[in-house]
């Protein structure tokens, strides 16, 4: 157990809210509070003229609403505090309430309270929101009703304020939203893989592991922990002694979980079982095998068939912005991968392609080293194209490696990846940073990079 100053029954009778951050999964509170009855105040550090759309709603709503700082004033007007993931447990507001024992408690934590459906709840640095839709998906294709919701765009307040039961509750927590937990429980907690991301608000590999293994911590003897057996951080989190615990690995034999054996292919088992080979599996890559072994995990723990998921589990069709392939032209394929805003994403998208590439990448970077990718970049990349603010160090990196050249927008970007293709090659984005130099969004950056090339492919040859 996480400790804290308040009980979910506690927080439940107080009534006069402060909602920290003016984002998503703020805006849903919003909505959810209302809909309790709650006395509301909302609080942004951006100014008014920088969210139009929620001031529409705060006046709508008849929210008092303070931007532009984070007045400690506040605090005297309120009993608890709602904070949205992008806000920093250490700003002094937040820090003064707690010396102050006011709950501070994140948007998805104070969602949880209310929820009536079991969660099957999955966190990792890479590869959450393709693991989540996946298994949405496969308990959709077996049967049960589902919605997903957490850190893939579906804050849960505003899937609880639907009103609307469901078999399965399919949540991706970030590491923000977890550190904001305090009594979340899932039924089943997955967790991929921790590698080096978030830096300036987890310093410590260790600090930002522990922040993911509370994922487990308020679980029981009814639960289940699904674990990578092959990330050694994963591997050495603490579990409550009483859980059921599965595995899943590509490199060694477990049980109870899923694994693989190499004969003349690559065949997945469970437990004892073999099921199939790799064939029949919908999306490509050696990280999507890991992905797909978590997925058939996950569901198999509460449905017990492990052929007929591994069979639901086919027709799923990936999502937006994780290697998506847009389309090909003269040989070329071009495949987005905005998704990726770290160098661990960046190094599993460039191990999923046997052709060279031509790779777009850069963005704001997040003060970790490419110099680990050097030797992967020389084999699998005969072309860089950097962009974004951090597109210098990128080039620092590897440019006595691999012809480089730097651009300014992403329409410079494609022109000058398709200029510099040949037949059987692939253009690839796969940034390895944050968006948020010139997007608001990964989407946004990928949904611009599929409009550009979208354009290339409508021209003429």
């Amino acid at each position: 157990m996480i400790t804290s100053n308040f009980t979910p029954e506690k927080v439940k009778l107080l009534n006069r809210v402060l909602i920290v951050g003016a984002g998503k999964s703020g805006l849903a509170s919003v909505k959810l509070l209302k809909k309790q009855g709650k006395e509301v105040i909302i609080n942004d550090i951006k100014k008014e003229g920088e969210i139009p759309d929620a001031i529409e709603l705060f006046n709508k709503l008849g929210i008092d609403y303070v931007l532009g700082q984070h007045p400690e004033n506040l605090l005297s007007k309120i009993d608890f505090i709602i904070v949205s993931p992008g806000v920093s447990p250490q700003i002094p507001l937040l820090k003064l309430a707690t010396m102050n024992n006011i709950p501070v408690i994140g948007e998805f934590e104070y969602a949880y309270y209310f929820t009536q459906s079991p969660i099957i709840a999955v966190t990792g640095t890479n590869g959450k929101t393709t693991v989540t839709s996946w298994i949405h998906h496969t308990l959709k294709e077996l049967g049960f009703s589902s919605v997903l919701a957490g850190n893939n765009d579906t804050p849960l307040s505003e899937v609880i304020a639907e009103n609307i039961q469901r078999d399965w509750i399919v949540a991706e927590l970030s590491s923000y939203q977890l550190e904001y937990c305090y009594y979340f429980h899932p039924h089943v907690a997955v967790v991929l893989n921790v590698t080096p991301d978030h830096i300036t608000r987890h310093p410590t590999m260790q600090e930002y592991a522990n922040v993911k293994s509370r994922i487990f911590h308020n679980q029981g003897e009814n639960d289940y922990a699904v674990i990578n057996k092959d990330d050694e951080w994963v591997s050495s989190m603490s579990i409550p002694p009483s859980v059921n615990k599965y595995y899943f690995s590509l490199n060694q034999k477990v049980s109870p979980g899923a694994w693989i054996e190499i004969r003349d292919k690559r065949y997945i088992w469970f437990d004892e079982t073999i099921l199939d080979s790799v064939d029949g599996l919908p999306l490509k890559g050696m990280h999507n095998l890991s992905n797909a072994l978590a997925v058939l995990t996950s569901v198999n723990v509460v449905y017990k068939q492990p052929a007929r998921v591994l069979n639901a589990m086919s027709s799923f069709k990936g999502v937006p912005h994780r290697i998506e392939f847009l389309g090909s032209k003269n040989n070329v394929e071009f495949y987005n991968d905005s998704k990726s805003t770290n160098v661990e994403s960046l190094r599993v998208a460039l191990e999923s392609f046997q052709q060279p590439i031509v790779l777009i990448a850069g963005g704001r970077g997040k003060g970790s080293s490419y110099l680990p990718l050097r030797s992967l970049i020389q084999e699998k990349v005969y072309f860089l194209v950097t962009i974004g603010e951090d597109a210098e160090n990128i080039e620092k990196a590897f440019s006595d490696l691999v012809r480089t050249e730097r651009v300014t927008t992403m329409e410079e970007a494609v022109k000058v990846a398709w200029k510099n293709a040949i037949p059987q090659s692939v253009i690839l984005l796969s940034p390895a940073c944050a968006s948020f130099d010139m997007y608001s969004n990964y989407e946004a950056r990928g949904d611009h990079f599929r409009e550009c090339v979208q354009k290339l492919l409508a021209e003429e040859l």
